[in-house]
Order: structure tokens, then C-alpha cells, then sequence
């Protein structure tokens, strides 16, 4: 029989940060365990439910009985199992036996290739999976695999779960499936809305699972539909209240209210417009983080003195309902009106010594240490820009400070956004309050750089220290793990180099950056060591970022290998290289360049001066002349930035190249002409590596 199978794990309410995942892999394992087993086709359809107090599915066009399968049972191999006459050896027939398979069914047998050997196989039919025997076990392996970081236990029993478990509903059709989990029997009873339902919704089929369960429970089991319907009526209550009001876009907050409640309903509710003197990030965060609210601005991004409340209760006067939040949000509206004039009554730079008492890192030194870092390597930043030095050295002192003030105690997210507050307040110029915010760009992918060189200097020097230090005392990302967030400081300063074309050296910044510890706090001896570990861990991190971006991976290969330091240099490079790779001379001067270097590499040390009275061969004289006509091209394009132009000047020497490698033995006999000869070749590999390794265009075989 075919029909529609549901399964619902009842419980009591489940992490809501986690209900949608755990909804899709609950869903996900019971359907692909279900087809491994053939009671369900993997195109079947099957529907996923998740809210506050269950997990559930429904499949369509399940089967109750698996077909039976003709398997080949491997028995052992020809030579084994019969003799010279190809009747069956004793060890066949103990085998057969064994298995109570009749010594007659042997003409029935299969031979065929098994490795090396020829082998004899017996074909015996497998009965199919029956339903009603392993959904339980399905079920319960399904929740054994979910990504639940702790469980608990409940009442007396031995079950552990992340919630504990009220029922267990299976129903194949109209008919229960028996089975246990978590010593709950199989039933087709669920539960509603704790206070708009019936208490005990009784199931007469799966198909009506949702309708019954929405109709009578007031519930909304799916979790898409319940989100769907959120962002449908916070649409609506924007609208109604004028134009251009819309809610703070927030998915997380969306998928979060969405596993807290079964019925949604959406409330307008209003706190003191005196509270909008807080900063708005202050009261965006408060209500969003502790309450769950959505905070409401008008149509040019300013917070209104309004705020949206996702409730579980559909109630005729709404009155207590709104009002009991709003008297919840005035408390914490005030808490952070509290914070943020007492922060403001000591001045930014009254709050740096403070920081001597604030452990950075056991082996880095004290947070002061680290600001004091900072300060000298972004003032030496702002020299190599020819930026501001003293707003550099003021944004960069006072940077840190509002990690010490009661605000950012109690919402560390709001680190820099009220440095920059407080910072305007104190009297500082807009550019240092900028770049005490911004010095914490880019916090993740696609985020916004900092703007201006002063804010650029100091979010290097931030991460940049951060980077040498961790290296320095061996703290490398490895795998997953990365405590620090150092693939994230890299890639913020990968990213600023690049996009905001800072003519810097990376190389040099890690130099100075190094210079700014105390002697033996990080590296043993000579930095040299870790410094070329972290512009190796760069290198890598920039080849991820290019490849991200679009970009020719035999490019990336060619310009990386030069291992540059000059980041702002590279999409240059990149765009010069592309253009090099599609003219006709490139594949040629790739494997010459291929072929050079594995020259140079087996001679080993080589000269750097030419000789031309030493020229033995026409070839070696037009080769000689054709590059230094490139070279000196080739340098004019440098000078100019222009990338393309270098390497399309290398043009002119693949009929050179061609004709000495023709017409030259390079290890002659005489040392003085083989010496010459090599020199010519390494002139050659410098002048055709200047802006990328070549060589890596070479297309493969």
C-alpha cells in the first residue's frame, strides 16, 4: 500500500536559533534513510515542519513493504569451489550448507571475474523493509544526527534530548505505525496552541496534518510559512503607519521570532520619544537583542520612537499585550540611557590607562601594550601615505578606549560605533571619530572599507599587529580553528591594500609592525621565520580572495609566484597577464620561460654580467639585442604602471628565443662561453618574470 507517511516528534520548546536546521536535517535523514531502504522514491515529495515544541514530516507516496531484491551472494572462488571435473569440492559444499543452500541449485550458479580471479556467485532473493519494522529505527537515527551541541535529561529516565520529549506521532496514511522513542509510543494525538488550540489534537490521516493541526491547534507548523507570513505582516503594520516607515532588516531577528512563536501576530507598540537622544544603534540593539522587537525608521534611516512586536497570542484588545512590552522596553531603554551618560561623563583619552589593568594576551602584554603598538605602527603608516600623522596618532590612541566603557560592556557589537559617539562628544574632529569607528573594517565579507587614509592607517596597524603577534608566539590558524579571527584581519588587510589602492609593501608593514614588540615577546631570535610563515598564510589567503573575485587561475598562478608584496599592484598585474595570455607569441615564451628556468635551476649559481665579446653564434648577438630593446621598453611600461605594455614588449623576443635555443648549445665545452651563455639566460628569465611567472600560462597537455 502507497499513501502518505507522517512522522512528529513532539516536545517542549526547542532552541530557536537552531529550529530551522534542526527541522532540515531531522526531515532530511528520515527521507534519505527511507529511500536507501526503498519505501520512497528520492522524488517523492516530502514537506518539513518546525515550531517552538515539534519536528515533523510529511512523505508522500510511501510504500509499506520494500520489493524484494535479487542480490548475487559471493561463495568463493572457481578453483576453490569445484574440481578438474567441475563437480563440487567439500569446501563448496560445507559452504553451501552453512548457508542451507541446496547442493542443486549449482547449475543455477554465476561465475565471473572477481580481481584476479574467476569467482562463484549464487543469486538469492532479499525480502524488502517493511515499514512498520524500521520506521522506529529510521527515527531514532535521524535525531541521534542532529547537530545539538548539548543535551539534557529529563524527569527519571535514562533518554537524552535536546528538549524533553512529550509524544511521537507515525501515521501511514490513516494508519498508525508502531514504534518508540524516547519512551513514547507511536500515537496519532499532537498537541496545539498552548492557548488558542485544543490542548490534544487527534490526527485522522497524514494528509491532514498541517490543515488539521492549523484549523484546531492554531498552529502553524511549517517553519517557511510562519516566516513567509512574518515578513508579510511587517510589511503591512510598516505601510499603515506612512510612507517611507520600514523595519530594520534583519534575517537572523526574522528566522528567530519565526521558531519562537506558532501563530504569529504583529503589534505596533511605542516607547518616550526623550529616549531617541541615545544613540540609535544603542536602541536598535537593545530591542533587538534582548526583546526580539523590530525597531522601526523612517525613509531616511532615522529610528522612530515605534517598534513592531511578533506576538504568539491573537487577542480581540491587544492592549495588555502592548502594553506589557512596552513597559519591558522602557526598562531597557533606560538601562542604556544610564550607560551612555554615565560613559560620557570620562572623556575617551581619561579611560587609556585603564587599559594596563585589561590582559590582551598573556604573552602580547595588556591591552594599553597593544593600543601603544598600534599608535606607532599606524603613525608610520601615515608617513609612507603622506596622510595626516597627528589625526592618525590621536585616531589610533583613542581607538580601543570604548572597549572600557559601560555600553560596549554590556553590547560588545557596538565596539567603534561608540567610540565614534563618544569621540564627537569629547571634542575630537570628524576625521579622528571616523577612524575610530572604521578602524574595525571590513568585519566580514562584502563589508565596507575604511574611508580616508587616517581610518585606513589605523585598521591596518589593527590588524596587521594582531597578525605578527599571533604568528609570533605560534598561535597559526590550523583547519577550522582560528580563536583569533586571523583569517579575517588578513583578508581585511588584503582588501584594503587592494581596493583602496594604498601604495604599500606588505612585507615592510609586518617589518615594523614586528619592531614594535619588546625584544623576545614574540618570534626566537631573527623574525624572518614567522614573518615568511604569515606572508606565506597571506599569499594564500589573497589567491582565495582573487579566485572569489572572478578572477583567471592561471593568472592568480603566474602573478602569485612572484609572491608580491605590493598588493595594490596585483588586479593590475592579473589584467596585464589575461591580455598577455591571448596573444599569439604566449605559449611559446611560456615554455621557453619553463625551459630557461629548468636550465638555471641545474646550473645553479649564475652570473649576472653579459660578456658580448664572448658570442660565439648569430644567435646569441640577436637574442642579446632584442632583450635589452625589451628590457628597456619594458621598464618605460613599468615606470607608467602600464602591466600590459611590459609583458606585450616580451612579443618581440619569441623569434629570438626560438632561433637560440635552435642554433645554441648552451653547456658548451668552454666554461667561459657556457658561463656567458647562462648569464644571457638568467638577463632573459629577470626580464620575462618582471610582472608574473610566464611559465604558469603554459597550457597542459
Amino acid at each position: 500500500m502507497h499513501a502518505t507517511l507522517l512522522v512528529e516528534l513532539l516536545t517542549e520548546e526547542l532552541p530557536p536559533k537552531a529550529l530551522s536546521r534542526l527541522g532540515e536535517v531531522f526531515a532530511d535523514g528520515v527521507f534519505k534513510a527511507l529511500v536507501e531502504r526503498k519505501l520512497a522514491t528520492a522524488d517523492a515529495r516530502m514537506d518539513r515542519y518546525a515550531s517552538p515544541r515539534r519536528l515533523a514530516l510529511t512523505l508522500q507516496n510511501v510504500t509499506d513493504r520494500a520489493p524484494d531484491a535479487v542480490v548475487d551472494e559471493k561463495l568463493m572462488p572457481v578453483a576453490v569451489a569445484l574440481d578438474a571435473d567441475g563437480r563440487p569440492t567439500p569446501a563448496l559444499l560445507k559452504k553451501l550448507q552453512a548457508k542451507n543452500i541446496p547442493a542443486e541449485a549449482l547449475p543455477q550458479f554465476t561465475r565471473r571475474m572477481d580481481g584476479k580471479s574467476e569467482t562463484l556467485f549464487h543469486a538469492m532473493t532479499v525480502a524488502g523493509a517493511a515499514l512498520d519494522d524500521v520506521l522506529a529505527g529510521i527515527v531514532l537515527d535521524a535525531l541521534k544526527k542532529l547537530p545539538i551541541p548539548k543535551l539534557m535529561r529529563w524527569s527519571d529516565c535514562d533518554f537524552q534530548f535536546v528538549r524533553p520529549v512529550h509524544g511521537l506521532v507515525m501515521l501511514h496514511g490513516d494508519r498508525i505505525v508502531p514504534g518508540q522513542a524516547f519512551g513514547h509510543a507511536s500515537g496519532r494525538s499532537t498537541r496545539g496552541h498552548r492557548f488558542m488550540g485544543e490542548g490534544e489534537v487527534t490526527l485522522a490521516g497524514a494528509d491532514e496534518y498541517a490543515r488539521t493541526l492549523y484549523e484546531r491547534g492554531s498552529v502553524m507548523a511549517s517553519f517557511e510559512a510562519r516566516r513567509a507570513l512574518i515578513t508579510q505582516k511587517l510589511a503591512q503594520a510598516c505601510a499603515a503607519l506612512g510612507e517611507g516607515v520600514h523595519h530594520v532588516d534583519d534575517a537572523a531577528l526574522i528566522d528567530e521570532v519565526t521558531a519562537l512563536v506558532e501563530y504569529p501576530v504583529v503589534y505596533v507598540a511605542q516607547f518616550e520619544p526623550e529616549f531617541l537622544a541615545v544613540p540609535q544603534e544603542c536602541l536598535i540593539l537593545t530591542m533587538k537583542a534582548n526583546q526580539k522587537y523590530f525597531p522601526l525608521l523612517d525613509a531616511s534611516g532615522k529610528l522612530l520612537n515605534r517598534f513592531l512586536v511578533v506576538s504568539n497570542m491573537q487577542v480581540a484588545d491587544a492592549h495588555n499585550i502592548v502594553s506589557g512590552n512596552e513597559r519591558v522596553v522602557r526598562a531597557r531603554l533606560s538601562d542604556a540611557r544610564f550607560f551612555f551618560e554615565q560613559d560620557k561623563k570620562t572623556p575617551l583619552a581619561g579611560r587609556i590607562t585603564k587599559m594596563e589593568s585589561v590582559v590582551y594576551h598573556n604573552r602580547l602584554g595588556s591591552q594599553f601594550d597593544r593600543v601603544m603598538r598600534i599608535q606607532r605602527l599606524a603613525t608610520e603608516i601615515s608617513h609612507l601615505l603622506d596622510a595626516d600623522v597627528m589625526a592618525t596618532a590621536r585616531a589610533a590612541l583613542l581607538a580601543k578606549a570604548d572597549l572600557m566603557t559601560d555600553m560596549v560592556g554590556e553590547f560588545p557589537e557596538l565596539q567603534g560605533v561608540m567610540g565614534r559617539y563618544y569621540a564627537q562628544h569629547d571634542g575630537e574632529t570628524d576625521t579622528v571619530s571616523a577612524a575610530v569607528e572604521q578602524h574595525y573594517r571590513p568585519r566580514f565579507a562584502g563589508d565596507a572599507l575604511p574611508e580616508g587614509d587616517v581610518a585606513c592607517a589605523v585598521s591596518l596597524a589593527d590588524k596587521i599587529d594582531a597578525l605578527v603577534g599571533f604568528f609570533g608566539i605560534g598561535q597559526i590558524p590550523t583547519g577550522d580553528k582560528d580563536p583569533f579571527a586571523l583569517r579575517r584581519a588578513a583578508l581585511g588587510v588584503l582588501r584594503i591594500l587592494m581596493d583602496a589602492s594604498l601604495p604599500l609593501d606588505l612585507g615592510q608593514l609586518v617589518q615594523i609592525a614586528a619592531g614594535g614588540f619588546r625584544a623576545g615577546q614574540i618570534g626566537v631570535g631573527d623574525t624572518a621565520e614567522f614573518a615568511a610563515q604569515l606572508l606565506d598564510f597571506m599569499q594564500e589567503r589573497l589567491r582565495n580572495l582573487l579566485k572569489d573575485g572572478g578572477h583567471d587561475a592561471r593568472a592568480i598562478d603566474a602573478v602569485l609566484a612572484l609572491r608580491p608584496t605590493r598588493i595594490d599592484l596585483v588586479p593590475a598585474k592579473l589584467a596585464a597577464v589575461v591580455a598577455f595570455s591571448e596573444l599569439a607569441e604566449a605559449q611559446s615564451l611560456a615554455a621557453a620561460n619553463k625551459r630557461i628556468v629548468n636550465i638555471l635551476k641545474k646550473a645553479g649559481e649564475v652570473g649576472d654580467v653579459i660578456d658580448p665579446a664572448l658570442f660565439a653564434d648569430d644567435a646569441e648577438v640577436e637574442l642579446n639585442h632584442a632583450l635589452s630593446t625589451a628590457n628597456m621598453m619594458a621598464h618605460q611600461y613599468v615606470e607608467r604602471g602600464n602591466y600590459a605594455g611590459a609583458l606585450s614588449a616580451l612579443s618581440m623576443l619569441r623569434a629570438p628565443v626560438d632561433r637560440f635555443f635552435d642554433d645554441v648549445m648552451v653547456n658548451a665545452d668552454d666554461s667561459a662561453v657556457r658561463a656567458n651563455r647562462l648569464a644571457l639566460l638568467g638577463q632573459l628569465a629577470v626580464a620575462m618574470n618582471a610582472v608574473a611567472d610566464i611559465s604558469r600560462l603554459e597550457l597542459k597537455d
